[in-house]
């Protein structure tokens, strides 16, 4: 038996860079953190961590810092971090993978208004067969999400007739709740 084919010790939880590595395949400890990808990444302004600084946290093993961050649930998986990184880190997979460990294993939750978005917007889809937005933001706003961020905007958007009150269906609407009902969406939507 060689040194090498137990690289984990047993005694302790497994370090949180060695579980990304062993489910993307890329070792998290390469970011040289360069900021390449903070700099393209079009959230940065809007998180509290930016890609560069979850990169540098899962390598230090910092499981609190990231599952109390929005950072990763803001991530639009746009790709452009991972376009960027000059040694071939790709934050946006480990991203992904960070969402996989803390879902599947119950050590974090995306906040309560990601997960108000994702449900209302997946049950619109469900519903309608297409995104009726009106729908999304009463389903979103009384599912979680802040009730009054964008109470003054609403009128001048309706005016404009960029929300309809009324769905539009789509044909094929039950194939649509079909592959819903395959996928499992509706009970991982909620």
């Amino acid at each position: 038996m060689g040194t090498h084919e137990h690289s984990h010790d047993h005694s302790g939880p497994e370090p949180l860079a060695a579980r990304v590595e062993r489910m993307t395949g890329l070792n998290p400890a390469k970011c040289y953190q360069c900021g390449k990808c903070s700099a393209g990444c079009p959230m940065a302004a809007e998180t509290t961590l930016r890609p560069h600084d979850v990169m540098r946290l899962v390598a230090r093993n910092q499981l609190e810092r990231l599952r109390d961050a929005d950072g990763m649930w803001l991530c639009l998986t746009c790709e452009t971090c991972t376009a960027r990184c000059p040694n071939g880190c790709d934050p946006a997979r480990t991203m992904d993978a960070l969402r996989e460990i803390f879902q599947g294993s119950g050590e974090g939750r995306a906040p309560k208004p990601i997960r108000a978005f994702h449900k209302s917007f997946l049950d619109q889809v469900r519903s309608h067969g297409r995104l009726f937005e009106f729908g999304l933001i009463l389903s979103y706003k009384l599912g979680g999400g802040p009730l009054f961020a964008d109470v003054t905007t609403s009128p001048g958007v309706m005016a404009r007739g960029k929300l309809g009150l009324a769905p539009h269906r789509v044909k094929g609407l039950q194939e649509i709740r079909r592959i819903f009902d395959a996928c499992g969406a509706q009970e991982e939507g909620r």
